[in-house]
């Protein structure tokens, strides 16, 4: 039984409508054609992803393990930089790492998606993402800069920024450098960066 708190806090997430990140974020796939969908890469059978650093650029990696094999995304650019269809190992059970390809080869990855594992839920100058799921089975991913969920969106601080109506929702979450945020789906990936 739900109590009029909570009734009220699920009727305010339902109605927050899905608005595109604030600065400093951008998206890295495109601009928005639609504000309820952010530009993003399609990613049949996605099963999870995790974040690297690429060893010349700095920039944040995404590797993303689907049921297609893996493949790797500057988190900058929206470059794939790295493709294997038919990768030799898959996620490892015992401790959810993949191993690399391209520019990290030979390094392993924690990944998140279907069999656990999480990625970050802040960065070090406050910024915090939160799933919420006020209708099951909608997934709605919500961005904080300081602010509390449980207030009035925008004006607090808080953006509704995807909501996962169209697929299965596998994990969202910030790289370990704070610089790019990330949720996936079983069909696509959305990524946002900053400076």
């Amino acid at each position: 039984m739900t109590t009029p708190y909570q009734r009220g806090l699920r009727d305010r997430l339902l109605a927050a409508p899905v608005r595109p990140a604030p600065e400093p974020w951008r998206p890295v796939f495109g601009p928005y054609r639609k504000p309820e969908f952010p530009p993003c890469a399609a990613v049949g059978g996605l099963l999870g992803i995790g974040f690297a650093t690429h060893p010349d650029t700095g920039h944040d990696l995404v590797l993303v393990v689907s049921s297609a094999g893996h493949g790797l995304f500057d988190a900058v650019t929206g470059e794939r930089i790295a493709r294997d269809r038919d990768p030799d190992a898959d996620v490892s059970a015992a401790d959810l790492t993949c191993p690399g390809l391209g520019p990290i080869a030979g390094r392993r990855v924690p990944i998140a998606g279907t069999d656990g594992g999480g990625l970050h839920a802040g960065t070090g100058d406050g910024w915090s993402v939160e799933v919420q799921v006020p209708r099951w089975p909608d997934e709605q991913v919500l961005l904080s800069n300081g602010g509390q969920f449980h207030n009035s969106p925008h004006e607090e601080g808080w953006w509704h920024i995807f909501h996962s109506r169209y697929s299965t929702f596998r994990a969202a979450g910030f790289s370990p450098s704070g610089r790019t945020l990330a949720v996936a789906t079983s069909s696509d990936l959305t990524l946002w960066t900053r400076a």
